[in-house]
């Protein structure tokens, strides 16, 4: 018989093989952190690939033709993605996204979507399942995705001027291709779609308020970001971030907005409609400003299957190795609920304060590695 060939994790981030308790305990279904903080969304990272070279994500510097990427024997296969979002769900998570890189380079992500849509949740409601994607395959794969289950798209769009929008995602990629589809997923009813748009100060700063008037009037909730401190190569500075207060400003000035309340427990946006009726909802994401540590339920997958609890984090577990080295579905629930109930992550309610933990010298893991 041929010995059993495990896989060695990727050491670009540290990780650590998590601990199987003597004790196994089953899922509740309401799984807690250490801040009494539930887990509820599961973003699974499908490739490290992407197609675009966006400054504050992968910078072409960075990320050139002799970067190395993950090996297809490294990415968990659809069959082990499948397996470890079912114990998640069974701990609690109703909602699961599909991140990269950019997913829709992943071969046949199709069939992935139609297994993760079949899951059942805890507490017998449909699964919230949801993609991100920078736009660009998106017109071509829309139709399918629906039809395999997926629900939602979340699409990246920083600029609608075209010469801001290829500079920003520096593979001179149209801006109209990416509008072709969000449009084609409207019509193939991945609604509602949200168009999320990272703000620079003075790289698209002046795009704030054409964005808000080409999308008023549609089901499409607009979402501006600010610019984070994700990873280590995207050189950022505090001094380029557009504080969410003052991008409401400018919104406010063309367009009365009326707030609306949060739409689901650990929503990351400040949301408004707009006040005159007129279809469309605008939301800001705050995470520099206005830190929204103490209501996160998130929990993120890497692309070769290692568990991070937070967006700035620089360890991770290695889920895969469980997977991957015979361990069951009892052992390997029990492991990521102790993983969870030991969380005590709150990077950026802690940036910038007395009480911030030292640099540890580790790198952080990178957006394009784990997802947005």
């Amino acid at each position: 018989m041929a010995d059993k060939v495990i896989a060695v994790a990727d050491h670009r981030y540290r990780a650590s093989l998590p601990i199987v308790p003597t004790q196994l305990v089953a899922p509740s279904g309401d799984l807690r952190d250490s801040l009494h903080r539930p887990l509820g969304d599961l973003r699974i990272s499908v490739t490290d690939r992407c197609n675009f070279r966006c400054s504050y994500c992968m910078p072409k510097e960075v990320f050139d033709r002799h970067y190395e990427f993950l090996p297809q024997s490294s990415l968990l296969s659809f069959e082990e993605i499948t397996r470890l979002a079912a114990l998640f769900v069974a701990h609690g998570v109703g909602k699961i996204r599909l991140t990269g890189g950019e997913p829709l380079l992943r071969r046949n992500l199709e069939r992935l979507v139609a297994m993760l849509a079949a899951l059942p949740t805890a507490d017998g409601a449909p699964l919230d399942l949801t993609l991100t994607t920078n736009g660009s395959l998106l017109e071509k794969k829309a139709g399918a995705l629906r039809a395999a289950g997926l629900g939602r798209v979340t699409v990246s769009l920083d600029a609608l001027d075209d010469a801001i929008f290829r500079r920003m995602n520096d593979a001179d990629f149209p801006v109209a291709d990416v509008l072709r589809g969000i449009d084609a997923a409207e019509r193939a009813g991945l609604g509602p779609i949200k168009v999320n748009m990272v703000v620079k100060r003075g790289t698209n700063d002046r795009e704030i308020v054409p964005m808000a008037r080409h999308f008023r009037g549609r089901d499409v909730a607009l979402r501006f970001i600010e610019y984070m401190d994700v990873g280590a190569t995207n050189g950022w500075r505090m001094d380029e971030v557009l504080a969410s207060a003052e991008i409401v400003d400018r919104l406010g000035a063309e367009f009365a907005l009326a707030p609306l309340p949060a739409s689901a427990a650990g929503e990351t946006a400040e949301r408004w409609r707009y006040a005159d009726g007129v279809r469309g909802e605008i939301g800001t994401i705050s995470s520099v400003t206005k830190a929204f540590c103490r209501d996160c339920n998130r929990a993120r997958l890497s692309t070769e299957g290692k568990l991070f609890l937070c967006l700035f984090a620089s360890h991770g577990h290695d889920l895969r190795g469980l997977v991957r080295g015979g361990a069951s579905d009892a052992e390997i629930a029990a492991a990521i609920g102790l993983v969870w109930q030991g969380r005590d992550d709150r990077y950026s309610e802690l940036r910038g304060s007395a009480s911030q933990p030292r640099p540890t010298g580790e790198r952080r893991v990178e957006m394009h590695y784990i997802g947005g």
